[in-house]
């Protein structure tokens, strides 16, 4: 019986942008997706998951592609075997069993790390050891199975993250670097009780979004958002998108989408600065902005996650933000090491007290950047 790992996200800096081709700073997690495995002689897979709402799938290396419902999870058992197949020869089966102490449908990629942790234990099945770049190049594809329109950061981040540093991952081509956390800045995972299941009930809200900042792009002239940015600043950008709705070019949900993007571009770059610079106070006011950004702008926000990012400033956060797609899920609150407790107690005491269904160990929690799958 073999096993592997594959670890959550959580994205510091740089929402809804990846799939722009624009730069993101996530960390990995220390909550997994684990997969114990072992080779069948036969094509047939037989995996069980004790997850919620999961069960048990049988299926075969060359069986049907024809997507479940969506939101099932099976949908990203049959992408990792579409992934393997297409890029790889697979000859061997697998029993599997998968469980996990990673919150679902939270914004800290619970799916994309399944999708991994099933390709690679398909690929150890036959001993393929594949290379990070072999995998970024197939595994944002197999996520379109699922019908999320996303980008690569969620691989990137659970794939190659490094102990005690962010990632800051570029695109196009994907190049990675690993940025150190600072002594003493902590991060505490906060979860709004409110699932996000991305591939099912929000998924057309969240390919909206994508699909709106598209349109503006195209609308306003530019090949790419990392060239309207190089070629303008933020502040021109949005002062020309705000024109071009005026005159009725643009509509309002194109607009925001544009200056979300451009602007949020913008902010991963501060963010960057303040890590480096070991600026706390700096780091803080660029979640928070973002969260605004998010809010009111990409209107992804919920009222649930707005209460908790303003009731995490103002029990001593330095600043916060909803991490993920939106519209439910996990909002990331950044504090001084020396006031985690105090932050954690005032969010149990103001946010979650009365919640029978309240579980500290699953919703809110410190999040320690932690390695990659591949390490």
């Amino acid at each position: 019986m073999l096993a592997i790992s594959v670890p959550g996200r959580l994205n510091l800096m740089g929402e809804h942008i990846d799939y722009h081709g624009l730069a993101v700073l996530p960390i990995a997690l220390q909550r997994h997706i684990s997969i114990a495995f072992r080779r069948r002689p036969d094509r047939q897979i037989h995996v069980v998951s004790q997850l919620n709402g999961q069960g048990e799938l049988v299926g075969i290396l060359d069986g049907d592609s024809t997507p479940a419902a969506p939101g099932d999870w099976m949908n990203y058992i049959s992408a990792a075997v579409i992934a393997g197949r297409t890029r790889w020869n697979l000859n061997y089966g697998m029993d599997a069993a998968i469980a996990s102490d990673l919150p679902a449908a939270a914004g800290l990629s619970s799916s994309s790390a399944l999708l991994t942790a099933v390709l690679l234990a398909l690929l150890a099945m036959d001993t393929i050891r594949p290379s990070f770049k072999e995998l970024m190049e197939i595994l944002p594809e197999a996520e379109q199975f699922v019908g999320t329109r996303g980008g690569a950061m969620d691989h990137a981040a659970i794939l190659a993250s490094r102990a005690g540093h962010a990632l800051l991952v570029e695109f196009d081509p994907v190049e990675i670097s690993h940025i150190p956390i600072p002594d003493g800045w902590s991060f505490l995972v906060s979860h709004s009780m409110m699932q996000a299941e991305k591939s099912g009930a929000v998924r057309a809200e969240f390919n909206a979004r994508r699909e709106a900042g598209v349109n503006a792009l195209r609308k306003l002239g530019f090949s790419s958002y990392r060239a309207a940015i190089q070629q303008n600043g933020a502040g021109e950008l949005t002062e020309m998108a705000a024109e071009q709705a005026w005159l009725g070019n643009l509509t309002d949900t194109e607009m925001h989408a544009f200056q979300h993007v451009v602007m949020e571009a913008t902010r991963v770059d501060d963010a960057l600065s303040a890590l480096r610079n070991s600026d706390a106070a700096a780091f803080g006011n660029v979640l928070t902005a973002s969260h605004a950004s998010l809010r009111s702008q990409l209107r992804v926000s919920t009222p649930d996650l707005d209460r908790l990012v303003d009731l995490a400033l103002e029990a001593g956060a330095l600043g916060a933000r909803l991490s993920g797609a939106g519209f439910g899920g996990c909002a990331v609150v950044f504090c001084a090491r020396t006031r985690l407790e105090q932050v954690r107690e005032g969010l149990i005491e103001r946010y979650f007290a009365g919640r029978p269904d309240f579980d500290p160990e699953q919703h809110l929690f410190e999040a320690v950047p932690s390695r990659g799958a591949l390490g």
